[in-house]
C-alpha cells in the first residue's frame, strides 16, 4: 500500500464561521464537478492524496493557508456538499473529526452495499491506515480526524491527521490506492509536518529488519511500497515573499488587473467581469487544471480568496460570490452542451502559463497585500473578528484608493 504524503501545519484552535463554511462547501462541489467533467473520478481521487494540492484548495477555499485546521474545515466542507450528490458524482466521503471517525467502517460497508463495491476490503484499507500513523509510526502524534475518499470505481485516498500537543504541531498524511502494495514499508504518498528530529518509524525502508523480526513472531511477510512526498509549513500566520513563488504570483496579478478580456478572444465569455474576481477565478482555475508542480507554495492560493483570520487578508466574499456564481452557471451551461465558459475559466491558467515564461517579478508583496486590506471593505471583507471598514480617509472623502503594482 502507498501513503501519498503528508504535511506539518501549526496546530490552531478556533472555528469556522457560517458564512465561509457555506461558501467552501459550494465552491469545493463546483472544483470537484469540474475537475470530474474534465479529467475523471480516478484524477479527483489522486488530487485529494497529494499533499501539496490539498493545501492549495484549503488556501483557494478562504480558509488559513498553513493552519491545522485546513484538514478537518476542507473535509468537512466537502463531505457536506459532494455526498447528497455522491450517486451522480460517482464519489463518496466517508469518516471525519472525532466520533465521527469512529463510523467509517459503519459509512464504508453502506458505501459498499450502493455501489459493489467489497466493503471489507475498504474497511480493512481504513483501519490499517489509521494503525499505521498512530501505531507504527512514533511520531508523538495521535490521530484525531480520519477521512476516507472513494469513487465507485473503487480507486481512494486517506487523508488523516495527527495532533502533537507538547510543540502545537499537526501532522496530516496522505494515502492512495493506486498501486498500493503494502501497508507497512514506506506506504505514505505524503506526510506534511515539522521535522521532530529521530523518531521510531517502522514503516521506513531502513526499519525492513524491525518488522521482519516483528513479523516473524505473528507470521506475516511484509511487502515493498513507495516514497511519500512532505510539506512543512511556517510557524508564521502572515504571508511572506518567502512562501510564494513571486514570478507566477506577479504574472498573475499582472494578466488579471491590466489585461483585458478583448485582448484574448478565448476570454470574451469572462468580458464584464471585474479585475478583482478574475484574480479569484485565475487560482481557483490553476487549482482545477494546473500540473501538480505548481502546488508547492500553497500560499500563492490565498490571494484568491483571503483567510478567515484575516491573513494575508480578509475573505473578499462580494469577489467570493460573484467566482461561486461564475462558476455555477458555467457547470450548469456545460450540462446543457455549452462548454464557453468553463473554457474561458481554464484558458486564463494557460494564457497565465506563457506570461509567466517572460515575467520578471518587481514588485513588493506587502504593498499587494496592503492593497487588499484597504480594499477589503468594497469587496464584503470578513474575518471571525468582524467585518473590514473604511479606512478613515475613506470615511472621509468617499475617495478610492488605487495602488498601480505594474
Amino acid at each position: 500500500m502507498l501513503r501519498s504524503g503528508s504535511a506539518d501545519l501549526p496546530l490552531h484552535y478556533g472555528y469556522v464561521p457560517q458564512w465561509l463554511y457555506e461558501r467552501m462547501s459550494k465552491l469545493g462541489l463546483a472544483i470537484f464537478e469540474v475537475l470530474l467533467s474534465d479529467y475523471g473520478k480516478d484524477e479527483v481521487i489522486r488530487r485529494m492524496s497529494d499533499p501539496f494540492w490539498f493545501q492549495s484548495l484549503g488556501a483557494v477555499m478562504g480558509m488559513d493557508w498553513h493552519s491545522s485546521g485546513v484538514t478537518t474545515s476542507v473535509m468537512g466542507a466537502l463531505k457536506r456538499a459532494v455526498n447528497p450528490h455522491s450517486k451522480s458524482l460517482g464519489i463518496y466521503i466517508a469518516g471525519g473529526k472525532g466520533k465521527f471517525s469512529k463510523e467509517t467502517p459503519n459509512e464504508l460497508l453502506k458505501i459498499a452495499d450502493l455501489t459493489g463495491l467489497n466493503g471489507t476490503e475498504l474497511v480493512k484499507a481504513s483501519k490499517l491506515s489509521a494503525k499505521v500513523d498512530n501505531t507504527a509510526i512514533h511520531d508523538g502524534y495521535q490521530l484525531y480526524t480520519h477521512n476516507f475518499i472513494l469513487s465507485d470505481e473503487g480507486s481512494w485516498s486517506v487523508v488523516q491527521q495527527g495532533m502533537n500537543p507538547k510543540d502545537k504541531t499537526a501532522r496530516r498524511y496522505h494515502w492512495h490506492s493506486e498501486n498500493l502494495k503494502s501497508f507497512v514499508d514506506e506506504p505514505h504518498t505524503g506526510i506534511c509536518g515539522k521535522n521532530q528530529g529521530i523518531i521510531l518509524d517502522l514503516t521506513a525502508k531502513s526499519a525492513e529488519e524491525n518488522r521482519n523480526g516483528i513479523l516473524e513472531i505473528s507470521h506475516k511477510a511484509p511487502e515493498k511500497i513507495m516514497k511519500e512526498v512532505s510539506l512543512i509549513l511556517p510557524s508564521h500566520h502572515d504571508v511572506q515573499a518567502s512562501d510564494v513563488n513571486l514570478k507566477r504570483l506577479g504574472a498573475m496579478l499582472a494578466m488579471t488587473r491590466e489585461m483585458q478580456p478583448e485582448t484574448f478572444e478565448d476570454l470574451l465569455m469572462l468580458k464584464g467581469v471585474g479585475p478583482r474576481t478574475m484574480q479569484s477565478l485565475a487560482l481557483v482555475s490553476e487549482v482545477i487544471h494546473g500540473a501538480p508542480s505548481r502546488f508547492q507554495d500553497p500560499a500563492r492560493f490565498s490571494f484568491a480568496h483571503g483567510g478567515k483570520d484575516g491573513h494575508p487578508f480578509p475573505v473578499p466574499t462580494k469577489i467570493y460570490d460573484e467566482t461561486l456564481e461564475i462558476l455555477r452557471s458555467g457547470i450548469e451551461k456545460s450540462k446543457l452542451g455549452n462548454s464557453d465558459k468553463l473554457q474561458a475559466i481554464q484558458k486564463l491558467h494557460e494564457i497565465n502559463l506563457k506570461l509567466e515564461e517572460n515575467f520578471t517579478p518587481n514588485f513588493d508583496i506587502q504593498e499587494v497585500i496592503e492593497d487588499e486590506r484597504k480594499n477589503s471593505w468594497r469587496f464584503g471583507g470578513k474575518t471571525v473578528f468582524g467585518d473590514s471598514k473604511p479606512p478613515e480617509k475613506e470615511r472621509l472623502n468617499n475617495g478610492g484608493i488605487q495602488l498601480s503594482l505594474f
